[in-house]
């Protein structure tokens, strides 16, 4: 038996149990196409659609030890390319896809499911826990609706970095354990410009513990009265029950133990996706990332960030960056993130129904942005690294720092990473001379006055604007009603801006940037001096201070223009980029000279290191910031 075992491969030996197809209803169906998929959480997928000649990109070694394997086990198996892309059947596997369905934009949109992803399996690794493993762009399945199943190199390479960037980053992710590329192609137009081009078909394995999201609970919803679509298992409360089970049984089963009444369990399950939803999205503002397309169908149950699209890390802080060119209204703006992830949750406790106390429900809804606040002010504290005291005004000096980095078009992630550079207060220093050095490194990547015009821009259309402020002349007490919608508030402030940037020149910009950051540096100092109150050892808080800040600012972000550099040189055939890229992101907290192996910088010495990690960390050219994804 064992030199029987020993004749497979370390990937051909994954321990596959497949429990999501044993515990929940699978469709059977041979029928070909997309098609409504009824009373059914998966559907098998009967036929694989292999690549051409399928070939690694890219492999992520600490991912891949969540399923107890290591690159070379995965390099030395010459069948893993085709494994790992779905071309081939892993042994112990069960190819299915997910049936969910989701609120896109604000409106129901009936069935969705996994149309380009195949469910391969879930598998037990002991040390590191449960994990499903998926394939993304491996082809045709029954929710492909009008698409072929396809993902192609720049949007996998996309998922592939970002994935592991934020799990570098200490943020709850799904993960990306290789990247495969072919020599198939299919026809995309990647700029919407209606010029298609061919592009290699490619393939991400991803790993969870789960991917399943809120949406799965929305299959059970009845017709929409917007929409006019319903769930594929509309009025099935039956697989409802059976799928919550699972869910609660096998994803937090510490609520299925600490609960023997079913309404009781159900709402401390509710409450617990409540805090993880909280406390992701708390983390994702902290370190200025925009997910894009925050629908329900992208909702992770178990509160991890799912599914890149186009995302984005701001660089010059803007509360209402968007990274979705589609997205028209920015709904899905960086300041939006908090409370469209409430309304998400409104939308599955919609879905839980009857499973759920109404009151008991809404009332945790009621909890969420406390609750998201409550982790926010944790986290930015850490940023400015307040490691003793938490007073009331740190939310104000908070507010403070993000309006001077907003009027002055600071980067987001440097900001934060050169506050570390300012010391605490010492009787006799003099203040102006401590102060001055470090807020001319942050004037140095803040934005001229002329992106600041491009920045400060309203995006309203220009007739709408023009009838707004017509009315502000003919009917001003309409224009008073009009004013005060938050959309409309915000465009005359981008307007105030815009006209205060046109009546100033570089030098007076410059001097009122440095005179805001000196006044807002010298109000952070007096409250890190308060650190120090009630202690003898001055020199540990500082210590401690300064380990704190670098454990919390990251020194290098995934910005879209470091993505888009490493899509255009595999794009020509150069993987390397991409594999730089992936190991400057796992040492995304560490400084310069401990950032990277000498032999992923060319074996250079001491100063080519820190020049390689500066070039990630710099602030992007200023083409890069108008970067948007589709």
């Amino acid at each position: 038996m064992e030199s029987s075992k020993s004749a497979f491969s370390a990937l051909e030996r994954l321990p596959f149990n497949n429990t999501a197809l044993k515990k929940l209803p699978v469709d059977v169906s041979n029928e070909p196409g997309s098609r409504t998929v009824p009373a059914a959480c998966f559907s098998r997928i009967q036929s694989l659609q292999p690549l051409l000649h399928p070939r690694f990109v890219a492999l992520s070694e600490s991912a891949l030890s969540l399923l107890g394997l290591n690159v070379q086990d995965v390099l030395s198996d010459p069948l893993a390319p085709e494994y790992f892309s779905g071309s081939r059947q892993l042994p112990g596997s069960e190819p299915a896809a997910h049936c969910y369905s989701g609120h896109q934009f604000g409106l129901f949109a009936g069935q969705l499911g996994d149309g380009a992803v195949m469910y391969l399996g879930e598998m037990e690794t002991g040390t590191h826990g449960r994990w499903e493993i998926q394939v993304k762009g491996s082809g045709v399945t029954p929710f492909s609706r009008d698409g072929d199943g396809r993902k192609v190199l720049r949007s996998s390479i996309r998922e592939f970095l970002c994935s592991e960037a934020m799990a570098s980053l200490g943020i709850p992710t799904t993960r990306a354990a290789s990247l495969v590329t072919s020599d198939l192609y299919v026809s995309r137009d990647p700029l919407n410009s209606g010029r298609r081009i061919p592009e290699r078909c490619s393939v991400v394995l991803r790993l969870a513990p789960s991917f399943i999201r809120f949406g799965s609970f929305e299959i059970f919803l009845g017709q929409d009265e917007l929409s006019g679509l319903q769930g594929p298992s509309a009025g099935r409360n039956d697989i409802r029950a059976q799928l919550l089970d699972y869910v609660v049984k096998t994803l937090y089963p510490h609520i299925q133990q600490a609960h023997g009444n079913r309404k009781d369990r159900n709402m401390a399950f509710f409450r617990e996706v409540m805090m993880r939803t909280a406390k992701l999205v708390a983390q994702w503002q902290c370190v200025g990332f925009c997910h894009g397309v925050l629908n329900t169908d992208n909702m992770s149950i178990l509160g991890l960030t799912l599914d890149f699209g186009p995302f984005g890390f701001m660089d010059r802080f803007d509360p209402d960056f968007i990274c979705n060119a589609s997205d028209k209204r920015r709904r899905y703006s960086y300041q939006a993130q908090p409370s469209v992830c409430r309304w998400n949750l409104s939308r599955l406790a919609q879905a839980l129904g009857s499973e759920l106390n109404a009151a008991e429900a809404g009332a945790i809804l009621d909890e969420f942005m406390p609750t998201y606040e409550t982790y926010y002010l944790c986290i930015m504290r850490k940023k400015l690294g307040f490691v003793r005291k938490e007073e009331v005004e740190d939310g104000e000096l908070i507010s403070d720092l993000l309006r001077v980095m907003q009027n002055t078009g600071a980067d987001f992630t440097n900001t934060f990473h050169l506050l570390n550079h300012i010391s605490l207060p010492e009787e006799g220093d003099n203040e102006r001379a401590t102060v001055g050095p470090v807020v001319d490194l942050i004037l140095e990547q803040c934005a001229s006055i002329e992106e600041l015009k491009v920045a400060n821009k309203p995006t309203m259309e220009d007739r709408e604007l023009a009838m707004i402020l017509s009315m502000a002349q003919t009917n001003p007490v309409m224009f008073g009603i009009v004013a005060d919608r938050p959309d409309v508030a915000q465009q005359l402030e981008l307007m105030g801006r815009l006209k205060e940037l046109l009546e100033t020149d570089e030098d007076e910009l410059k001097k009122k940037q440095r005179d805001d950051w000196i006044h807002w540096v010298k109000k952070y100092r007096r409250r890190l001096g308060r650190e120090c109150d009630g202690t003898s050892d001055s020199s540990f808080v500082k210590k401690e201070r300064r380990r704190v800040m670098k454990c919390n600012n990251p020194r290098v972000v995934l910005r879209n223009y470091i993505a888009q550099n490493a899509i255009q040189a595999a794009e020509n055939g150069d993987f390397s980029e991409i594999n730089k890229v992936l190991k400057v992101l796992e040492k995304a907290f560490s400084d310069n000279d401990s950032l990277c192996e000498p032999e992923a910088c060319g074996g250079e010495p001491e100063q080519k290191r820190r020049e390689f990690i500066d070039s990630y960390a710099a602030k992007p050219p200023a083409w890069a910031q108008t970067i948007c994804v589709t």
